[in-house]
């Protein structure tokens, strides 16, 4: 490693800086997504300096003891090619020692996991455009408003879809400022799926969508789309392998506007895949 070269622990401005230089790579990472994720672990969040100045970025976000996530792996476009992103990545692999890595790959930077131990699991496939309206499925359940009262309630849905407990983001996800969240009742007023849609650089993204049917699923994404001015594109990240889930963006006439890989260093918590109509976000888990 240069000895001008470094690597620590970002700052909530420097993630800013960060976050902006997305925008050029087409990531579209919704506004303020970083605020909700880094009191997870803010120590997960790590950038390198070359003479002072912010040149590449890795977060490794510890979510339990056994599972962590890693993303925001860059280099600014002056810097590639220099070993400066592996560097970046050697010093913050070692955040989530001892625990299972996921993570989701562009198609360029495929092979490159593999060859540092990552197994692929399946695609996240971006559906893009204006959604069209669809009328209700018959037993769907009730879509409502989250409220306080509904949080432990979703947390507990949450952790049979996500590979870790995160009630605490959850409490900051539903509730920021510009994220409208909804909460799918079955008669009895279980929890049986919730999604969030929130702004993002370019459109709107919906993430995460669980949902127990495909019907319950359809019914959240009719409920979060609603209302969209025609000319905003909306957006959600559909795991390939879940084919209802790819039917429902297709019937709402989404298409494909881009493709990743989710990979892991080992096998992950096992989860409810076939409920995950779309993820959190490709960036941070």
């Amino acid at each position: 490693m240069r000895e001008d070269f470094s690597v620590a622990e970002a700052t909530a401005a420097d993630w800013d800086e960060v976050v902006s230089w997305t925008a050029a790579e087409g990531w579209n990472p919704g506004h303020g997504d970083a605020a909700c994720f880094r009191p997870t672990d803010p120590a997960g969040f790590l950038v390198g300096r070359l003479d002072g100045r912010i040149v590449s970025a890795c977060s490794v976000v510890a979510y339990s003891p056994d599972y962590a996530f890693l993303g925001y792996y860059l280099v600014h476009p002056d810097h590639r090619g220099t070993g400066l992103g592996l560097a970046t990545w050697k010093a913050a692999l070692p955040h989530a020692e001892g625990r299972v890595i996921g993570l989701d790959a562009v198609p360029a930077q495929r092979d490159l996991y593999i060859r540092s131990g990552f197994t692929p699991a399946y695609d996240n496939v971006r559906y893009t455009g204006t959604p069209r309206t669809l009328p209700a499925a018959d037993g769907a359940g009730t879509v409502g408003s989250v409220t306080p009262y509904h949080l432990d309630a979703i947390s507990a849905y949450d952790s049979g879809c996500f590979p870790a407990e995160r009630h605490a983001f959850l409490s900051r996800w539903l509730t920021a400022d510009q994220h409208t969240a909804r909460v799918l009742l079955d008669d009895s007023g279980h929890v049986t799926g919730y999604g969030v849609v929130r702004p993002a650089h370019h459109g709107v993204r919906i993430g995460p969508l669980f949902a127990d049917t495909p019907a319950g699923a359809g019914a959240l994404f009719s409920a979060l789309s609603a209302g969209l001015p025609a000319d905003v594109p909306l957006s959600l990240d559909v795991p390939s392998d879940n084919d209802a889930a790819t039917s429902m963006a297709v019937a709402f006439g989404l298409t494909e506007s881009s493709r990743c890989t989710r990979m892991y260093s080992a096998p992950p918590p096992p989860t409810r895949s076939q409920a995950v109509f779309a993820t959190t976000t490709l960036e941070l888990g």
